[in-house]
């Protein structure tokens, strides 16, 4: 019986490490991830769906932006965009200053 109970918290225990280090190993390999993509020259600025699997994309690459139309099998390019033509991506809610999202909360559940 001593052995039977020995034999579980043996095997909890194994069980809490094993599931500890893939924990940290993930958060590991992940910041390893961020770290090389932080400094790259492509980014990818907004995604749009048109439909279950189209999408239009704008992307800077270096100093210049394009538009792409992403399909499930092919990438075809839309032409290059002016850094002007890229709005920002704080939309402000329009005659609605200081907004809080308790209220668009609230609107909502009614």
């Amino acid at each position: 019986m001593l052995d039977s109970i020995v034999q579980l918290f043996t095997v909890i225990l194994i069980f809490i490490f094993v599931l500890a280090l893939t924990y940290y190993m993930t958060k590991f390999t992940a910041k390893l991830q961020m770290g090389r993509f932080q400094n790259a020259n492509v980014e990818i600025i907004e995604t749009y769906k048109i439909a279950p699997t189209k999408y239009i994309q704008v992307v800077r690459i270096g100093e210049k932006y394009f538009s792409y139309v992403v399909c499930k099998e092919t990438v075809t390019l839309l032409g290059e965009l002016a850094k002007e033509d890229i709005t920002g991506f704080e939309q402000e809610v329009p005659n609605a200053p200081g907004l809080s999202f308790k209220d668009i909360f609230e609107k909502f559940k009614k």
